[in-house]
């Protein structure tokens, strides 16, 4: 926590309040990589002259897309399936030394993102220019590769959805029935309570409890963001270490209580062949859940960057996206916006969910830190 506090701590310093209640850094923004005016067969020759190029990833499924590029472009790729907490460090020292490491990142956890890679420029940020028309501006800089969602799930073997308003899950009614991965041990957990504690989230949740109870919430924290977070942790919140297990919990059949899970929703793919009983919250005021990012970027440090660029560019096409087209994973370019399993998109999901800000997170996380620390 006293490392999070002096990044934060060295970031809020040069920053301004925006009107919704984010901050800016007052630092200037890393610039992107500058493109050399080369065509793409210009590129593919200037890649596969570099031969090989090396993939750290947050992802599993990474190995197999870059099998693909492997057998596209006979360029040699060597991935590396990392934890946020490994990889930013990683990154972080290989840029300081200079010596070999990633030429291509995939991350995840923008709190420390930001901050220790972004701000730093140890990874710059890179849009191949085929996709600078597609991509929202908003997820250009830096660059979303892909976002992931983290739903309310429940157990709908026996009855439907229990949840129409976010303040029951702090009633004694749902005591012990909500289950969510610790937040101190799944950064995008953290982010997530961060994010409630904006303004215009606070604001949301304040009006959602108007709207629930028929009366003003009664603050005794900082905002209503803050004081959501200490309803949960009061009405005896079940923390897990896998979102796996907790799908499992939760969506076991034979159950006397229905459960509710905050988990990836990337689960109820699997709900069938586990014969799991598992379904959305929908219509949950004022969320739903929340979706985070994964970023993407060329290291400042790479060694084949013309590699990392073709493989950019190979990543956001129909081609490199195929083995992420699943529930729960969206990709930001309009060509392939809409997911193919469940037909929704990221704008689609904004509508419903918190949307992880990283400045925001970077600078706001500490305090989130110390707030639920002092919860237990």
């Amino acid at each position: 926590m006293k490392r999070s506090l002096m990044i934060v701590a060295a970031l809020v310093a040069g920053s301004v309040m925006f009107a919704n209640g984010a901050k800016e850094s007052a630092s200037p923004a890393p610039q992107p990589v500058e493109e050399k005016q080369m065509t793409h067969e210009e590129l593919v020759a200037a890649a596969q002259k570099e031969g090989t190029l090396t993939i750290y990833t947050h992802s599993s499924r990474t190995a197999k897309a870059a099998s693909g590029f492997e057998a596209k472009y006979g360029i040699k790729v060597s991935v590396s399936q990392l934890k946020d907490t490994e990889m930013i460090d990683k990154v972080s020292k290989e840029a300081v030394a200079d010596v070999d490491g990633a030429d291509l990142v995939f991350c995840q956890d923008g709190s420390r993102i930001y901050p220790e890679l972004y701000s730093t420029g140890y990874v710059v940020n890179y849009v191949p220019a085929e996709f600078k028309d597609q991509i929202p501006s908003q997820y250009s800089d830096p660059l979303v590769w892909e976002m992931m969602t983290k739903l309310f799930i429940y157990n709908n073997e026996k009855a439907g959805n229990p949840l129409t308003n976010v303040w029951q899950l702090t009633e004694p009614e749902f005591k012990g029935r909500l289950q969510f991965k610790d937040p101190f041990s799944e950064a995008v957990n953290m982010n997530f309570f961060a994010m409630v504690t904006r303004d215009d989230w606070a604001g949301k949740l304040a009006k959602a409890y108007k709207d629930y109870y028929g009366k003003d919430i009664v603050l005794t924290t900082k905002n209503a963001g803050y004081e959501w977070i200490k309803g949960l942790y009061k009405n005896g919140a079940v923390l897990g270490k896998s979102d796996t297990t907790l799908a499992e919990n939760v969506g076991a059949k034979g159950q006397d209580v229905q459960l509710v899970a905050l988990i990836t929703s990337n689960k109820l793919r699997t709900a069938a062949a586990k014969n799991l009983a598992l379904a959305i919250s929908e219509g949950c005021e004022p969320f739903i859940g929340f979706q985070y990012p994964a970023y993407m970027f060329i290291t400042k440090n790479a060694k084949s960057p013309n590699a990392a660029k073709l493989y950019a560019e190979y990543a956001m096409t129909d081609e490199g996206w195929k083995v992420f087209d699943t529930v729960g994973d969206y990709s930001p370019v309009a060509s392939i916006a809409k997911n193919s399993e469940d037909g929704k998109s990221i704008a689609d999901w904004e509508n419903v969910v918190v949307t992880e800000d990283p400045q925001w997170c970077a600078e706001a996380r500490a305090d989130v830190e110390e707030f639920i620390s002092g919860l237990y």
